[in-house]
């Protein structure tokens, strides 16, 4: 009685997330039996990208156990198959797939945090609850995407674009045209959001034109006017953003 009590505790201590997984052992687990949806590494293919820090369906450690173990109907299958441990170790793979390893930079972070306000940044951005507008929010930006990336947006922001981005300037026939971020479409309507962060939404039926601006985007490159030290010292603050409480 006392061996089963002892074997059984672990078990229950770790399904209420108590027992960090082994992202080591998951990912061989994920490797031969998520991967065929999932892609090499969580990047995607009948199933969606992993490679993110927040995901829709599992916003935290607990739900994304769940879904491990139940699956989402219709699409995604249960994992019925794995005990609980393995369940998560899983999640641990699964969550260390969206989140990059700090690295030693040479930029100053509270010079960086300086830079970044100085040059407005915040009028387009979110960082920790501050700012507003239609620009990707940067609470744990430094947790998704590593310097090089930081710095590549910073001096060629069109070159990083994610995948289904779009700017889009449409015309309602009144004579001002918006220009905004498209949020969703469909054949008969076209929802987007502004730089203020007002959102809008147009039945296409109505409007004059609809203009894709295809690989463009309302961020300005910084080539010119945050070079050197400067440079380094927002990487570092971006880098240093990992969403952190």
């Amino acid at each position: 009685m006392h061996v089963w009590l002892a074997l059984l505790v672990p078990l229950c201590v770790y399904a209420q997330g108590e027992v960090p997984g082994d992202a080591a052992l998951g990912r061989t687990i994920f490797e031969s039996q998520c991967a065929l949806c999932h892609g090499e590494g969580g990047g995607g293919g009948r199933g969606p990208s992993l490679q993110r820090v927040a995901l829709l369906k599992a916003p935290d450690d607990a739900a994304l156990r769940r879904v491990i173990e139940n699956g989402i109907e219709p699409e995604m299958p249960g994992a019925w198959q794995l005990n609980p441990r393995e369940v998560g170790n899983v999640a641990a793979y699964v969550r260390s797939l969206g989140t990059v390893k700090a690295e030693p930079l040479p930029g100053d972070t509270a010079r960086g945090k300086a830079v970044y306000e100085s040059h407005g940044c915040s009028g387009c951005h979110i960082a920790a609850g501050q700012g507003h507008g239609f620009g990707p929010e940067l609470t744990a930006i430094g947790a998704r995407r590593n310097a090089e990336f930081l710095k590549q947006t910073l001096l060629d922001p069109a070159s990083t674009l994610p995948e289904g981005f779009l700017l889009v300037s449409v015309d309602a026939g009144s004579g001002d045209s918006v220009r905004c971020v498209r949020v969703n479409e469909d054949t008969f309507t076209l929802q987007c959001r502004d730089r203020a962060g007002q959102f809008h939404s147009f039945q296409k039926s109505d409007v004059k034109k609809v203009e894709r601006l295809t690989g463009q985007t309302p961020m300005p490159s910084f080539q010119q006017s945050i070079r050197g030290a400067e440079l380094d010292d927002l990487v570092a603050w971006l880098a240093s953003l990992r969403g952190e409480k």
